[in-house]
């Protein structure tokens, strides 16, 4: 198969996200967690596969490898997508330093959607904890839709739960955000990094020595004799 047009062999049964990691291909992720079943939820490993203009949008966590697929990690379609779901989740859970870190990283610096403040952004995560690592079971998925949540049955305390706090160690949502719980603005930006260049000009970020190629720094082609001659690269 072929991820960002290089050549590349995987093992039956790994998913896209397994082969990114073997070649050491940054794939963000926030609902992946290497102890529990995957479940893409999150929707922030996005891959496209495929040509175009047939190529889709796939988690890259839950998709098989197969032979002959074509890979794309970090095209300007795959990078727009995740920001808007950065964007739906910091409306969800602003006050997440997960998530808020996530913004920065990403270059992430409006939140066009309305602030709930709901604190759960649904990934999962506790509900495969306490079912998978601690054997408990005590809480999963309720409702479908805007309905959904995560609670006990009957949202009575639950007889087997032990307060482990195994759910609360893998929450995105309760680690508070470094201006704590009363920030100003929705959106810190407070560690923001530089967007790459060189997706406005190559289509995606394709540095293979650097994750992702968000340094900032790729010469572009009508700048590379400046580049050559000392300048600073664009």
């Amino acid at each position: 198969m072929k991820i960002n047009n290089l050549e590349v062999k995987a093992e039956e049964g790994w998913t896209i996200r397994d082969a990114c990691e073997f070649y050491g291909l940054e794939i963000p992720t926030l609902c992946f967690n290497p102890g529990l079943t995957n479940f893409g939820g999150c929707r922030l490993c996005l891959v496209e596969i495929g040509e175009s203009p047939k190529s889709k949008l796939v988690s890259s966590c839950t998709y098989p490898c197969e032979e002959g697929l074509n890979v794309n990690t970090d095209t300007a379609r795959v990078i727009n997508a995740r920001k808007m779901m950065i964007e739906l989740m910091l409306s969800v859970a602003p006050n997440s330093k997960v998530i808020q870190d996530l913004a920065s990283k990403f270059g992430v610096t409006q939140m066009r959607f309305e602030v709930r403040n709901e604190e759960c952004i649904l990934c999962g995560l506790c509900v495969r904890m306490c079912a998978e690592q601690m054997d408990g079971k005590a809480i999963g998925f309720q409702n479908r839709g805007y309905k959904r949540k995560i609670s006990t049955p009957f949202d009575v305390k639950s007889k087997v739960c032990r307060e482990c706090g195994g759910c609360m160690y893998v929450c995105p949502a309760c680690q508070v955000r470094c201006q704590g719980p009363n920030a100003e603005n929705p959106v810190c930006n407070a560690c923001l990094q530089m967007d790459p260049t060189c997706i406005d000009v190559y289509g995606q970020a394709a540095c293979w020595m650097h994750s992702a190629g968000r340094c900032g720094t790729c010469v572009r082609p009508d700048k590379e004799e400046a580049g050559s001659q000392g300048s600073m690269p664009e």
